[in-house]
C-alpha cells in the first residue's frame, strides 16, 4: 500500500473482483464501490470495463437475479422492480429482460396467494377489506389490471 494510505490499483481491482463475485451488480453500483475505494474518472472506467471483459459484471445477468430474487424473496410485482431497477440506471431493455425472468403462473399464484391473505387477515366489510387488500397489492408493485382480475375472483365485493 502506497504511503498515502490508499490501495493500489491491483489491490482496487481484487476488491471489486470480490465485489462483484459475491452477488450480482449493476454499474452503478460498482461506481460507488469504486468511488469508496478512492476511484474516480478514466482509472473506474478502465477497471468496469475490465470487470466485463472478464464477466464480473454483466447487467443483464443482473436484471435477471435482481427480478428474480426480489419476487421471490420479498413478493415485489413487476412495478415496485422496474423503478427499482431505474433507480439504478439500467436501461428498458434489461428492464425487460429482467421482468421476463419472473414465470407468468409464479406472479399470479403469488398475487392469488397475498391477496387471499389480506383478505382473510382483514377485518371490515366486504368492501373494505377489498380497498385494504387492493392498497396492499399495489404498494407490493402489482398492476391494477392484474389485481382486479384476481380479487374478482375472490369473492362478491359490491
Amino acid at each position: 500500500m502506497p504511503q498515502d494510505g490508499r490501495p493500489t490499483l491491483e489491490i482496487v481491482r481484487q476488491k471489486v473482483r470480490h465485489y462483484c463475485a459475491y452477488q450480482e451488480r449493476c454499474h452503478s453500483e460498482v461506481e460507488s464501490k469504486l468511488r469508496e475505494l478512492g476511484v474516480y474518472g478514466d482509472t473506474a472506467s478502465e477497471i468496469i470495463s475490465g470487470l466485463i471483459a472478464e464477466g464480473f459484471l454483466n447487467e443483464e445477468r443482473f436484471a435477471c437475479a435482481f427480478a428474480g430474487g426480489k419476487f421471490r424473496q420479498l413478493d415485489w410485482g413487476r412495478v415496485l422492480i422496474r423503478q427499482h431497477l431505474k433507480r439504478k440506471g439500467l436501461n428498458d431493455y434489461l428492464i425487460r429482460k429482467g421482468l421476463a425472468a419472473i414465470d407468468e403462473q409464479d406472479y399470479m399464484r403469488c398475487i392469488q396467494r397475498l391477496a387471499e391473505r389480506e383478505l382473510a387477515r382483514d377485518k371490515g366489510n366486504a368492501l373494505q377489506r377489498r380497498q385494504h387488500t387492493l392498497r396492499f397489492l399495489m404498494r407490493k408493485g402489482f398492476e391494477t389490471h392484474l389485481i382486479d382480475e384476481v380479487l374478482s375472483g375472490a369473492g362478491d365485493f359490491s
